[in-house]
C-alpha cells in the first residue's frame, strides 16, 4: 500500500537514510568505479545497503542514482544505460523498503560531474534531468529528492523537469558553504529558501555542506521566511586524511545531537548527506525517538484532559516546597547522592542545611553520567532521617517510557512529590561511556507525562484510578550558545506543565537579563537562580571546558586566575558567587535560589546566604 508521504512527513516527521557511497567505499568498492552503474552490476550489494539503513531506523531510502544522469554516466560509456540504472535502483530500493519505509528518486546537479553543465543551455539541461526523472518515477520512488545543488538556475531547472515528467511530491535541497559567524558564502539561505518556495516546491531544505553545524545555522535562516516543511542532510563535518584514507570524524552522538535540534526547530525530514553511516542514523533515532518536529508557528496549547472524578491539585497544595515558592524567597542546595550504599555524609550535610534556614534539597541523578547512589533512594532516607523537603532529580537518559511511569507513580506513593525533570548527560562523558543511552524522549516529554500523572492520566492518556500530585520542576540555561532555542524549548516546557524552574549557574548577570527580555510575554513561573561558588582555577577551568552548558565568562576567569594561592582563588570564587546573587535578587523575576555547594562544601552556603538574609 502506497503510503501518503506528504501526510507522514507534516504529521509525525520521517527520518531518512545516510549515504550510499561511503558505505559502499567501506565495503571494498574503489572510487574509479561508477557507483551507479552497481544497481545493474551488484544488485545485492546495494540492496544490503538499503536494508542496513532500514534496520538502523531509517523511514526513507534513497536511490543509489545520484550521479545517474547522462553526462555523467558517459564518463563510463554507460550513457544508454540511464533508464535502466535510475528504474532499477528505484526498483531496488523499493524492494528493500516493503511497506516500511518510502523511497527517494536521489537526483544531483549535472554540474556535479559535468563541469560544462552551463554551456548546454536550460532546454537540452532539462531534457537530460527529464530522462533520469521519468525512469525513477516508473521505478516506484514515493519523491524526487533534488539534492547538493549548488546553483539556484540548475537546481529551478531540474524541478521543472519533475513538474514535466510526474506528480511525485519534491525535496529542493541545496548546498552552502557556512564561514562562521552567520555568514554563508555564495547562497544565502533565507534568499535561495524565499526562491525555492516560490517556485512550488513541497519541501525546502539543505544537503551536504559543512556538517551539522553549518547546516544548522542555514536552517535557523530558512525556517522564519518559508511555510513549507524543512529537510536537514548535513554531512558528517569535512573528510580528514587519516593513514592515507579521508575519514568523516562527526561521532554519531555529534551528529544525532543536531538532528534533535533540528527537529526542535521544526525540521521534518532529516538524514545523512556524506560520510554519515547506518551507525549515525541509529543514534539519530534513539534521540529523535518520540519526538514529534516542532510545529513552526503555532502557540496554541493542547486541549487538558483530566480523568473524571479527579481533582487537580494546586501548586501550593501539593508539598511544602510548593508552597514556599510562591510566598518567599526560596533556597534550595544540591546534595549529591554518594557513589557507594553510604549515605551518611549526604545525610548530615542535609542536616547542617535544614538548620541554616534551607527551604529544600536538591538530589541529582547521575550528575555527569556518573553512577551514584538511586535520588529517590537517598530523598527517603533524608525525608525520613533529617525532615527537610527533598527534590528529585529524574533525567530521561537512562529509563524508557514503561520505566518512566513505574519509576514516577513509585515516587509519588513514596511521597517525594518535588520532582525536577531533565534530559541528563550522556553517558559518554561518565565512568560507563559504553552503557546505553535510553532517550525516549528528552526533558519536555516527562513534564507533559507527569501532567497527565497529575490529572489521573497515564502516559498514554488511560484513566487512573488516583492523581498524584508531583510538583514538576526544569530547567534552564540562560546563557546557553544558541538562545533561541533555549527560549523555544523554555516556552515548550511550561506549556507541558513545569511549575517551577532551576537555572544553570550565573556567573554574568547580563546574561540573565538578556534571557528575561526573551521570555517576556510567557506565562511565569517561580524561577530560581543557580549560583556555584568556584572552588579553585582548575575547578572554574574544569567547568568551562568539559561540563555541559557551564559557560564561565572571561573576566571571572581572569580573576580567579589573578588570585595568587587556592585559598585566595577560593575566596575570589566565594565573592563572585555572593555578588551573582545579590545582583540576580535584584530582578523580579527570580523568586529564589538553587545552590551548588563545590566539592559537598555545606558550609560554604551559610557565607552566601548572609547577602539575603
Amino acid at each position: 500500500m502506497k503510503k501518503d508521504f506528504l501526510k507522514e512527513l507534516t504529521e509525525n516527521g520521517i527520518l531518512a537514510d545516510g549515504a550510499m557511497g561511503t558505505e559502499l567505499y567501506a565495503r571494498g568498492i574503489f572510487i574509479n568505479r561508477c557507483y551507479d552503474e552497481l544497481v545493474l552490476s551488484s544488485p545485492s550489494l546495494i540492496k544490503e545497503v538499503h536494508k542496513t539503513y532500514l534496520d538502523a531506523g531509517a523511514g526513507l531510502l534513497e536511490t543509489n542514482t545520484f550521479t545517474a544522469n547522462r553526462p555523467a554516466l558517459a564518463a563510463f560509456g554507460l550513457e544508454d544505460k540511464v533508464a535502466a540504472i535510475n528504474f532499477a535502483g528505484a526498483k531496488l530500493a523499493r524492494e528493500a523498503a516493503g511497506d516500511k519505509a518510502f523511497v527517494g528518486g536521489a537526483v544531483g546537479p549535472v554540474s556535479w560531474a559535468f563541469k560544462n553543465a552551463d554551456v548546454m543551455g536550460p532546454d537540452a539541461l532539462q531534457k537530460i534531468f527529464e530522462e533520469q526523472i521519468r525512469a525513477l518515477a516508473e521505478g516506484g520512488c514515493h519523491v524526487i529528492m533534488l539534492e547538493t545543488f549548488l546553483h539556484l538556475e540548475e537546481l529551478h531547472i531540474a524541478y521543472k523537469a519533475v513538474r514535466a515528467v510526474c506528480d511525485l511530491p519534491v525535496v529542493a535541497q541545496v548546498s552552502l558553504k557556512y564561514i562562521g559567524e552567520d555568514e554563508f558564502a555564495g547562497l544565502d539561505p533565507a534568499e535561495a529558501a524565499i526562491t525555492i518556495d516560490s517556485w512550488g516546491a513541497d519541501v525546502v531544505g539543505v544537503n551536504c555542506s559543512d556538517g551539522p553545524q553549518g547546516v544548522f545555522e542555514a536552517i535557523k535562516k530558512i525556517a522564519p521566511v518559508t511555510s513549507k516543511p524543512l529537510s536537514a542532510m548535513p554531512n558528517a563535518g569535512l573528510p580528514q586524511m587519516v593513514q592515507g584514507r579521508l575519514m568523516y570524524l562527526a561521532t554519531p552522538e555529534y551528529f544525532a545531537e543536531y538532528a534533535r535540534r533540528y527537529a526542535q526547530m521544526g525540521v521534518s525530514l532529516i538524514g545523512g548527506c556524506c560520510g554519515t553511516t547506518p551507525a549515525h542514523i541509529r543514534e539519530a533515532k534513539k534521540y529523535l525517538k518520540t519526538i514529534k518536529p516542532a510545529r513552526r508557528g503555532e502557540t496554541a496549547r493542547a486541549e487538558v484532559v483530566v480523568a473524571t472524578g479527579i481533582k487537580v491539585v494546586p501548586t501550593a497544595e501539593k508539598s511544602a516546597f510548593g508552597s514556599a515558592i510562591g510566598s518567599k524567597f526560596t533556597v534550595s542546595v544540591e546534595v549529591d547522592p554518594p557513589l557507594g550504599i553510604n549515605p551518611q555524609s549526604a545525610i548530615e550535610g542535609a542536616k547542617l542545611l535544614k538548620d541554616m534556614g534551607v527551604d529544600a534539597v536538591n538530589i541529582a541523578d547521575g550528575p555527569r553520567a556518573m553512577a551514584r547512589m538511586s535520588p529517590m533512594a537517598l530523598a527517603v532516607l533524608i525525608k525520613e532521617q533529617v525532615g527537610i523537603e527533598p527534590i528529585v532529580h529524574y533525567c530521561c537518559r537512562d529509563r524508557n517510557l514503561l520505566g518512566m511511569q513505574m519509576d514516577l507513580i513509585g515516587a509519588a506513593a513514596l511521597g517525594l512529590n518535588n520532582v525536577l525533570l531533565i534530559t541528563g548527560d550522556p553517558p559518554k562523558m561518565g565512568n560507563y561511556p559504553e552503557a546505553t543511552a535510553v532517550f525516549d524522549i528528552d526533558s519536555i516529554g516527562p513534564i507533559r507525562f507527569v501532567s497527565n500523572l497529575n490529572r489521573g492520566l497515564d502516559f498514554a492518556e488511560r484513566p487512573l484510578k488516583e492523581a498524584t500530585k508531583l510538583l514538576i520542576g526544569c530547567g534552564v540555561n540562560p546563557g546557553a550558545v544558541d538562545l533561541d532555542i533555549e527560549v523555544e524549548r523554555y516556552k515548550k516546557k511550561i506549556e507541558a506543565g513545569a511549575e517551577f524552574v532551576f537555572s544553570q549557574p550565573v556567573f554574568d548577570i547580563e546574561l540573565l537579563r538578556r534571557f528575561f527580555d526573551r521570555v517576556k510575554g510567557m506565562p511565569k513561573i517561580p524561577f530560581l537562580v543557580g549560583i556555584l561558588p568556584l572552588a579553585s582555577l582548575r575547578n572554574a577551568e574544569f567547568l568551562h571546558n568539559e561540563v555541559p552548558g557551564m559557560q564561565i565568562p572571561k573576566k571571572i576567569m581572569e580573576r580567579m586566575e589573578r588570585a595568587a594561592t587556592k585559598e585566595a582563588q577560593q575566596e575570589t570564587g566565594l565573592s563572585v558567587a555572593k555578588e551573582s546573587l545579590v545582583a540576580a535578587k535584584e530582578l523580579k523575576q527570580v523568586t529564589g535560589t538553587y545552590i551548588f555547594p563545590p566539592f559537598g562544601n555545606y558550609k560554604i552556603v551559610s557565607k552566601i546566604l548572609e547577602v539575603i538574609k
